[in-house]
């Protein structure tokens, strides 16, 4: 039976990782993000330079048809909404003024185009550094190559720049306004009014970058959308404040008004329609001269684009296009990673196009070298398809005469980008359907073989007959992906042959199964799937509901103890109904204790405390945990053996290693984020933090190794908590004159009524200490609270089934061989409700410990538990276990729904009911898979979708992948030993 348990579970997780591998490789866009910067040669940047300083004022959603030096043409549907450029700037005086429709690569959410704007690359959800990080930017950008050369930059409007460029800013010439709130067309906006103009008037301000971002036409959009009095208003207000920033201006001070994206009918954006990626550009010098007007530029480089609504073509770059641009006449390097170009125009100051041709051959060199340096990295075989063309078309930029030069060196860098833009900026409509489709069917294939695991006469047969159509569809879904591939790759862009097959196989075996069992589809069956799993999958439709989903987890959690608590009223009694109900208040208490731990991520700072840190601007906890940390090590395991001792289950093996192993474990893990706390505190010299430093390491260490290894080790050579005693009795019988003597053995198993619960728990402390070292002193205490939370929850789910069994027992008629004072004869199927509490408490105790779905949540520090710097694999190990372990440790737990207080006799059948827990709990998880990603597929135009629904669909897919882990080796490790151990000792005894 264990052959069938791995193979069953194996395949559940090779679906579930099918299905997230082909939605994310078509919905999360991904590059590699090199960390090189550009430096400037042979005076080329002085050469090139024009200005001192510049402004760069960023109208949020400022789409191509919201601004005009033209009269409003009366065919647009918004003709009403035009932001008039001073007609005397581009009239009078057409070298320095110049208008762009640009076009910003999707996704078109603002922090993704804060990225394109000032590194020039094509950014996207998922930037793979070579460190760990936040969402901040590290790689080579505008803002870095002035600070590099000494420049002050001055910063007002939408906080996310700060956010992605820390430190940076001057203190007293940086002011950032919380972005979040849509509903505030006007703060943002009356901000960057009331600090640029007098940063422009007051002359003795010094300064060399401003940048000035608004925000109000960008909510009005979202708000009101665009064909609204609102909009007109607000786009009236920049106008006015164009005006005043071009009377301001100083000649040595170059003006760039853009749009970091446009937006569509609706007034959102994200996506990568028309309107969306269309925005607009606005280029003014007040004194340097940027445009002769006396050449002729060739035609084949200045493209032409008709706006939606419009008749007139107009200038078309790319948005990356002003990076190197701004760069080059600000007399600074290119940034290392930009795949812009430069715009011709801003360079045509000579006949012979000199000028020109020297800034495209510093932009194309720069697109070369950063090219070269891609394709020597891990990720470079991505080039590999066209490493030709671009040395074909960069020897033919290097060999061709002057008057075609610019033209070929403008045709390289084009290529480049074009290339790059369809390896890591196209949503793949394709691999997103399929691999929804897979996790569709993988669901219903999940609750197929749970169903059937509890309603089939003969589920040892039943589960045999679903794995030989689990190999059946396998084997034949990956002929057919072969098969399909070659008939539809011709035909079909962006699908490999490894998609298809994986599709393919994981696909029809799960259709087969869920085909061959619909049977298992009735009402009576159905209506068992928890109400509560139904409404948090659908939460992730609502940016609301995913937002605050700790808040509903929360209410979910205490919700679904509520038919537990209506069953201990009912307890048929007194026994059972102090059980449930004592317990039940014990749980409760935990888990709002839990709730007092929390960690706000950005959109709910207004209405958030941070709790889990000191502040919101630190990462040191409050004094209270450092005070609690201590006494919850040592008082945990004893807690833990006072709840086993009303089992007599205390000993033996528990009686050892809860004392000597858990509880040193728990304290070390404890000490070692104390001395961390300790050392960041600056409590000791260097020579002391260093010698702390060794110390903290050596601990860690001895923790991991101890528990990993010297703890599973002797749980493997003593997997029980049973003590056997044996007495002998002597019996006298009369036969005849002759007395004969027989000597009988009494035997008593101290821990007979939870012989597997028991030792299963002690197998799952040692993960408990695991993930215990790798988290900080808050979440421990919170580790603490879900544990105990944990076991009160075991009594009562087994309390809840005596009553069921007892219940039973009555209305059978023969009540009479019913003691309340032994009911762990009674047993009842689990059903799918005991599961669900379990799986909520996993995910409140993910958020208690100090976690959001958001990649700024992650808790980077924990990468440094194992060694002083970030040292492969074990960094990475320690972060995912200290963020995905409470989702391991509660799918690792779920067993112990069907071992807590199971007697060893008769013999019970452990195979089928730890693999329907098994399947349970994964299926809840996978659930919230489907309903996570359905969310962000249906909703990736949506504003939000980078900051909220992908990164929720990425911690559905990490937690379910945690869960089925957990619950593959609770199944096939935990469980069998601890039956293979108890049945040898019993048949022993016998």
């Amino acid at each position: 039976m264990l052959s069938k348990q791995i193979y069953l579970l194996l395949w559940v997780l090779f679906v579930h990782l099918a299905g997230i591998y082909l939605f994310t490789k078509g919905f999360l866009l991904n590059r590699l993000s090199l960390s090189d910067s550009s430096i400037c040669s042979h005076d080329v940047c002085t050469s090139l330079a024009t200005h001192k300083k510049a402004i760069l004022l960023v109208i949020d959603a400022l789409r191509f048809d919201f601004i005009s030096n033209d009269p409003p043409h009366p065919a647009s549907p918004y003709h009403h909404n035009i932001l008039t450029l001073p007609r005397e700037l581009t009239e009078q005086h057409p070298e320095r003024s110049f208008i762009f429709n640009a076009y910003a690569d999707p996704p078109t959410t603002t922090l993704q185009r804060i990225k394109g704007l000032t590194t020039g690359s094509l950014p996207t959800f998922v930037d793979i550094g070579s460190s760990f990080g936040g969402s901040a930017i590290e790689e080579d950008s505008l803002i870095h190559q002035l600070q590099v050369a000494g420049r002050k930059i001055a910063f007002m409007g939408d906080d996310t720049w700060t956010t992605v460029f820390p430190d940076i800013f001057e203190s007293n010439m940086s002011f950032p306004y919380d972005s979040f709130n849509v509903e505030d067309l006007h703060t943002v906006d009356e901000g960057v009014v009331m600090h640029l103009l007098p940063l422009l008037s007051d002359r003795t301000l010094s300064w060399d970058f401003a940048i000035a971002h608004g925000l109000g036409v960008d909510h009005a959009g979202h708000r009101v959308g665009p064909d609204h009095p609102t909009m007109r208003a607000k786009l009236a207000q920049m106008n006015d404040l164009l005006i005043r920033v071009v009377d301001l201006l100083e000649d040595d001070t170059l003006l760039v008004v853009i749009g970091d994206h446009g937006m569509d009918r609706t007034g959102n954006h994200g996506g990568d329609s028309v309107l969306e990626t269309m925005s607009a550009v606005w280029i003014y010098s007040k004194g340097p001269i940027l445009s002769g007007r006396t050449s002729s530029i060739p035609q084949t480089i200045l493209p032409n684009i008709v706006f939606p609504g419009a008749s007139v073509p107009h200038r078309l770059i790319q948005q990356v296009d002003i990076v190197p641009s701004l760069s080059l006449l600000l007399g600074l390097p290119i940034p290392f990673n930009n795949l812009g170009s430069i715009i011709p125009e801003l360079f045509d100051r000579d006949t012979e196009h000199y000028i020109l041709e020297q800034a495209l051959d510093a932009n194309a060199v720069q697109i070369q070298k950063y090219t070269e340096t891609y394709r020597a990295t891990s990720s470079g075989k991505e080039l590999d398809a066209a490493w030709l063309d671009f040395q074909s078309a960069w020897a033919a930029s290097q060999s061709t005469s002057s008057e075609e030069r610019v033209a070929s060196l403008f045709d390289y860098n084009r290529l480049v980008l074009s290339s790059c833009r369809v390896l890591w900026a196209q949503f793949n409509s394709i691999l997103i359907g399929c691999g929804l489709a897979v996790i569709i069917a993988g669901v219903l294939a999940g609750l197929v073989l749970y169903l059937g695991l509890n309603y089939s006469d003969k589920p040892e047969q039943w589960l045999s007959d679903q794995l030989s159509r689990c190999l059946f569809g396998i084997v034949g879904g990956a002929v057919a992906g072969t098969a399909v591939y070659f008939l539809l790759k011709s035909r079909v862009e962006g699908i490999g042959a490894s998609h298809s097959i994986i599709f393919s196989s994981a696909f029809i075996s799960s259709l087969v199964i869920i085909i061959s069992s619909y049977a298992s589809f009735s009402f009576n069956a159905l209506k068992s799937i928890s109400l509560p799993l139904v409404l948090h999958a659908l939460c992730f439709a609502s940016n609301s509901f995913t937002i605050w989903e700790d808040r509903l987890v929360l209410y979910l959690l205490l919700t679904s103890m509520v038919p537990s608590v209506l069953t201990g009223f009912t307890a048929p009694t007194p026994r059972l109904r102090y059980r449930i109900l004592g317990y039940s208040a014990v749980f409760a208490i935990c888990v709002r204790l839990m709730a007092m731990s929390t960690v706000c991520r950005e959109e709910q700072q207004i209405h958030c405390l941070v709790s889990f840190y000191s502040s919101s601007s630190s990462s040191a906890p409050h004094l209270l945990p450092l005070f609690l940390a201590l006494p919850t090590s040592f008082a945990l395991p004893r807690i833990m053996k006072k709840i086993l001792s009303t089992s007599k289950s205390d000993g033996c093996l528990a009686a050892f290693f809860l004392p000597y192993f858990l509880t040193p474990a728990l304290v070390a893990g404890s000490l070692f984020w104390m001395l961390e706390w300790a050392q960041s505190a600056d409590l000791f010299d260097e020579l002391a933090g260093d010698n702390l430093r060794v110390i903290r390491t050596i601990m860690a260490r001895g923790v991991i190794v101890g528990m990993a290894v010297v703890g599973l080790a002797v749980w493997r050579v003593v997997p029980v908590c049973l003590e056997i005693q044996r007495d002998q009795q002597v019996d006298t019988e009369t036969k005849g004159t002759t007395h004969d003597q027989d000597e009988k053995k009494q035997v008593t198993v101290l821990g007979f009524a939870n012989a597997f619960g028991s030792p299963y728990l002690i197998f799952w402390s040692i993960f408990l200490a695991l993930v215990w070292a790798t988290t900080q002193l808050t979440g421990q205490i919170i580790l603490g609270l879900t544990t105990i939370a944990l076991l009160a929850y075991l009594e009562v789910a087994d309390g809840v089934r005596d009553v069921v069994g007892l219940n039973a027992a009555f209305t059978s008629g023969n009540p009479s061989s019913i003691s309340d004072l032994d009911l762990s004869h009674i047993r009842v199927p689990l059903t799918f409700s005991k599961i669900v509490p379990l799986a909520l408490l996993g995910i409140h105790a993910f958020h208690g410990t100090g976690h959001q779905p958001t990649i700024p949540s992650m808790q980077w520090k924990t990468a440094f538990v194992l060694a002083k710097n970030v040292v492969f694999p074990f960094s990475q190990a320690t972060v995912i276990l200290n963020t995905l372990g409470p989702h391991f440790l509660l799918a690792l737990a779920s067993p112990l729904l069907v071992l807590w207080n199971l007697p060893p006799l008769p013999p019970p059948s452990l195979s089928i009911p730890s693999l329907r827990a098994a399947l349970g709990i994964s299926l809840y998880y996978s659930t919230l898979l489907l309903g996570s990603a359905g969310s962000a597929a249906a909703l990736r135009r949506h504003l939000m979708v980078w900051k909220i629904f992908a990164p929720r669909y990425m911690f559905a897919a990490v937690s379910l992948i945690a869960i089925d882990l957990g619950a593959l080796i609770g199944v096939v490790i935990g469980v069998d030993r601890i039956r293979e151990r108890i049945t040898k000792i019993f048949q022993a005894i016998a």
